[in-house]
């Protein structure tokens, strides 16, 4: 650890070298590879050449080393022990199994042994990230019945497994050549122990009557990564489920009229009735 530090001060006190840093994406349980971009103009053999792989600023992790031509491993880190490998004509150090613990940022530095002191002639950076796929956004109903025109309907969307953590999920309804996007809060849950992320979004949406419509849930993770889409889900409500409605509706109504229509008659019915015994009243008092 301590001749790892000591090779970052003296590459920090060398103004003339440049650093770049290269973002490098590996897929999870897979072969990361990082380059050294050295490109070794002056074709300098291997055998003059230390070359170092450690990782990150502060506690830094001595990652791969190559000494003047033969791999020393007195200083790994004990993680990276029998999990890297260095292609010396490619310049190029692979990480085997990487996984999100691996995330961060390497350093490549090379010195050249000029004169018995060993001298840094190039570094290089690259920042790695893990990505592992979500599965495809599956959609469902929490929806229970018939469905009704004028009625809420309650929908999931749910995709498991992933990393890093998406940006968000919207919700796509089309219907009479219209799509209308919906964006919902969405729930993130990550495990505890692969670190690998489960989201959720609910949507509470009112169901156009008597129209055929289309539901979507668009998972989006990131500008580079790209969106992951569910299977559509159809929603028509059939022509007897409208008549029903129908039914269901002009029923109260018309029972509705049938009893005021009978209170009518029984006020008009009870006013004939007094009016007829006032007439005998009148009558017999003549």
């Amino acid at each position: 650890m301590e001749v790892c530090i000591f090779f970052l001060y003296t590459m920090i006190l060398l103004p003339g070298i440049a650093v770049s840093v290269h973002q490098v994406k590996s897929f999870l349980n897979h072969t990361a590879y990082l380059s050294c971009y050295f490109p070794n103009s002056q074709k300098t053999d291997i055998t003059d050449l230390r070359v170092f792989w450690q990782k990150g600023q502060t506690a830094v992790e001595v990652v791969h080393e190559v000494n003047y031509g033969q791999e020393k491993h007195d200083n790994l880190s004990p993680k990276y022990i029998n999990r890297t490998k260095m292609d010396m004509d490619k310049w190029t150090l692979q990480l085997l199994n990487a996984g999100i613990g691996d995330e961060g940022q390497y350093t490549c530095i090379v010195q050249h042994r000029d004169k018995g002191s060993p001298k840094v002639i190039h570094t290089s950076e690259c920042l790695l990230h893990i990505i592992a796929n979500y599965s495809q956004p599956e959609i469902a109903w929490l929806h229970t019945g018939k469905l009704k025109p004028n009625e809420y309907l309650n929908l999931s969307c749910s995709s498991s497994g992933g990393y890093p953590e998406p940006k968000q999920m919207t919700w796509l309804m089309s219907y009479e050549n219209h799509t209308h996007p919906f964006t919902r809060p969405m729930g993130v849950l990550q495990d505890a122990v692969t670190k690998l992320y489960n989201v959720t979004s609910k949507l509470n949406v009112l169901v156009p009557p008597n129209t055929p419509a289309n539901i979507s849930c668009l998972l989006h993770l990131g500008e580079q990564l790209g969106s992951l889409v569910s299977v559509p889900l159809g929603i028509e409500i059939q022509q007897e489920e409208m008549e029903q409605v129908k039914i269901n509706f002009f029923g109260p109504l018309i029972a509705v009229i049938i009893l005021i229509t009978l209170l009518l008659g029984f006020v008009v019915l009870k006013k004939n009735i007094n009016i007829s015994s006032t007439n005998q009243s009148v009558s017999l008092a003549v």
